[in-house]
C-alpha cells in the first residue's frame, strides 16, 4: 500500500508595495535652498567689493577715498602713469620680478610634487610612511619659525637682494607633495602600472606618460594655490630683498610708505594693476582648474 505525502504549499511572499516614482532618500540634501543662494550671493558680493573698491578709488583723487558708496572717475590712466613714474617704488620691475619667481616656483613645486607624490602612492620602498610623516610634520612648523635661520643661511650664501633668496626655498612643498599622493592614490590603479611595466616602460616614461597626465586636474589646482601663495607673498621678500630688487607686493609697500602722507590713490592704482595677472590666470585655466576641483571631490 503506497502513501501519498502531500508537500507544504509554499507560503506566499507578501506583495511588495510599488515604490513610489520621486527622490531617492537624501537627495534633498543636494537641493539648494532659498537661503543657500542668498549665502552664495553674499559671499560673492563680499569677496567681489575690494575688488571693484580698488579699481574705483584708482580712478579718482585722494578726497575720495572715504566716500561711501564709492562712484568711478575719469583719472585711472592719469593715476596709473602718476604710480608708474615713481622711481622708488619701480613697480613694472617688481611686476617682472613677481611673474619670474611665481611661474619657476609654481612649476617647480607642480613637477616635484607630483613625482613624489607619485613615488608614495604607488612605489614601495622602504621607509615611504616615516618620510610621509616627515612631510606632514613640515606642514605643521609656522613659516615665522624658520624664517631667522633661512636668512642666516641667505647671509651664508650670498643671496641677499637677488630672486634666488625668494625661489630656492619654496621650490618643493609639503602641502603639493601630501595633495598629489592623495589624488594619484584614486586617481591612478595598480593595473594600469603593471601594465606600463608589462610593455617595458621605465619608471621615469611611467611617470611623464601615464601619471602626469592623469594628475593634470590636480596639478592645475595645485598651479593656480601657488601662484597665488606666491605672488601674494610680502613677509619674506621684504626680509630678503632690497629696493633695488623688488617683488609687486614690496613695490605696493614703497607706495604706502610716503615721507608725510600716503598717496592712497597711487597705492589703490598699484594694487588693482598687482590684481590683474591673477585675474587672468584663473580666467584662462578657470574652467580646468574648476574641472579638477570637480573631479577630485567625486573620486573622494
Amino acid at each position: 500500500m503506497t502513501t501519498t505525502q502531500t508537500l507544504p504549499r509554499s507560503v506566499a511572499a507578501p506583495p511588495v508595495p510599488p515604490r513610489r516614482r520621486g527622490r531617492l532618500p537624501g537627495a534633498q540634501l543636494w537641493q539648494a535652498s532659498p537661503l543657500t543662494y542668498l549665502a552664495l550671493i553674499l559671499g560673492g558680493v563680499l569677496s567681489v567689493f575690494p575688488i571693484i573698491w580698488s579699481f574705483i578709488i584708482a580712478s579718482r583723487d585722494n578726497s575720495a577715498v572715504y566716500e561711501m558708496p564709492p562712484t568711478p572717475g575719469d583719472q585711472l590712466f592719469t593715476n596709473i602713469d602718476r604710480m608708474l613714474a615713481n622711481e622708488d617704488a619701480a613697480f613694472v620691475y617688481g611686476l617682472v620680478n613677481s611673474a619670474v619667481v611665481s611661474t619657476v616656483v609654481t612649476i617647480s613645486v607642480i613637477f616635484f610634487s607630483s613625482l613624489a607624490g607619485f613615488a608614495f602612492a604607488k612605489l614601495k620602498f622602504r621607509g615611504s610612511n616615516a618620510l610621509l610623516l616627515i612631510i606632514i610634520m613640515t606642514m605643521m612648523v609656522p613659516t615665522q619659525l624658520g624664517v631667522i635661520p633661512l636668512y642666516l643661511m641667505m647671509v651664508e650664501l650670498g643671496w641677499t637682494g637677488t630672486l634666488q633668496a625668494v625661489i630656492v626655498p619654496f621650490l618643493v612643498q609639503g602641502f603639493g607633495v601630501f595633495m598629489m599622493r592623495q589624488y594619484a592614490m584614486s586617481a591612478i590603479s595598480d593595473e594600469l602600472i603593471e601594465a606600463a611595466r608589462l610593455d617595458g616602460c621605465s619608471t621615469w616614461r611611467i611617470y611623464w606618460n601615464v601619471v602626469l597626465p592623469a594628475l593634470r586636474p590636480a596639478a592645475a589646482v595645485l598651479g593656480l594655490l601657488t601662484f597665488m601663495q606666491t605672488w601674494n607673498e610680502f613677509l619674506w621678500p621684504f626680509i630678503v630683498l632690497t629696493p633695488d630688487t623688488p617683488t609687486v607686493q614690496y613695490s605696493l609697500k614703497i607706495l604706502s610708505s610716503g615721507l608725510y602722507q600716503t598717496d592712497y590713490v597711487a597705492l589703490f592704482a598699484g594694487t588693482a594693476l598687482a590684481t590683474l595677472p591673477l585675474l587672468i590666470v584663473f580666467i584662462i585655466f578657470g574652467r580646468q582648474i574648476i574641472g579638477g576641483i570637480m573631479e577630485g571631490a567625486v573620486k573622494s
